[in-house]
């Protein structure tokens, strides 16, 4: 459930930095945010990928209780089982940063370098499956990720979960990952969007709450918790001078050359026509 990132652990001791994913370091369901990605791969129908994008929809205007949560869980789960592992990874990889740039709060990328800078380890604490949190930690360059796992057997998903990470068990994650690196807690800040990483907040000294539904406002507001509002949207890639990798250059090459192949193609067509 817990997995380094881009940059690996600092020396053990020290505080962290925990965020959650979803409408607190990005704009929307990071998982439901690839669902065209995943139906143009084949993984899913078309009336999967609509659902998918109203749900999406739904997200977006209300947040997410436990309630839809658990919606949403169940039929994720039902909707993964069979999928590949490896063509999961390979559209994640192929369309990160088309999918994630726009959606990137750059207040969060300023407040991960603040933390970054001041020793602290960063951690994305998210519901969303692992194939999409890691790399997107990567993209971030966070220290570790926890997020959801589903079981694998013979390279396929099962459609069974092995480790959901939500509600209370984001905050017992969170402490055994302090455990294993020595993290003092009560020296550490949280940062959430939902009700639902009530949990999570308590856990560290320092919690705030971002872009808050209503149900977190008044408990921010009855415990003194900092309210954070997120709103502008960054380009990463540019600000962090991230390039894209090799595979994702050869990809826009073969794109690129085909397209341009059917544009010749369909030159010599009508010239023959006429």
């Amino acid at each position: 459930m817990v997995t380094a990132g881009a940059h690996g652990s600092r020396a053990s001791g020290g505080s962290a930095a925990f965020f959650d994913l979803d409408k607190t370091i990005i704009a929307r369901s990071s998982t439901l945010a690839f669902s065209r990605a995943f139906f143009e791969g084949g993984l899913i129908t078309r009336r999967s990928a609509l659902r998918s994008a109203y749900a999406q929809f739904v997200f977006g205007r209300s947040g997410a209780d436990h309630e839809r949560m658990e919606k949403m869980r169940a039929y994720l789960s039902q909707l993964s089982a069979g999928w590949s592992v490896d063509t999961v990874r390979e559209i994640v990889a192929e369309t990160l940063h088309t999918i994630v740039d726009p959606m990137v709060y750059d207040e969060a990328v300023g407040l991960i370098e603040e933390h970054r800078a001041a020793a602290r380890d960063v951690v994305i604490v998210s519901t969303s499956g692992s194939e999409v949190v890691e790399p997107i930690g990567e993209m971030l360059g966070v220290d570790h990720v926890i997020a959801t796992r589903m079981v694998v057997e013979d390279g396929r998903y099962t459609g069974e979960i092995a480790f959901y990470a939500f509600g209370p068990h984001k905050a017992e994650a969170i402490r055994a990952l302090a455990a294993e690196h020595g993290y003092d807690l009560a020296a550490s800040f949280g940062y959430s969007d939902s009700e639902t990483d009530i949990p999570m907040l308590e856990v560290v000294g320092h919690p705030h709450v971002v872009n808050p539904d209503r149900a977190l406002r008044r408990q921010a507001t009855a415990r003194g918790w900092p309210v954070l509002r997120f709103t502008t949207p960054v380009a990463l890639r540019r600000r962090l001078g991230i390039r894209p990798r090799p595979r994702q250059l050869a990809v826009l090459v073969v794109v690129a050359a085909t397209a341009g192949g059917v544009v010749v193609w369909q030159v010599q067509h009508r010239r023959r026509m006429a």
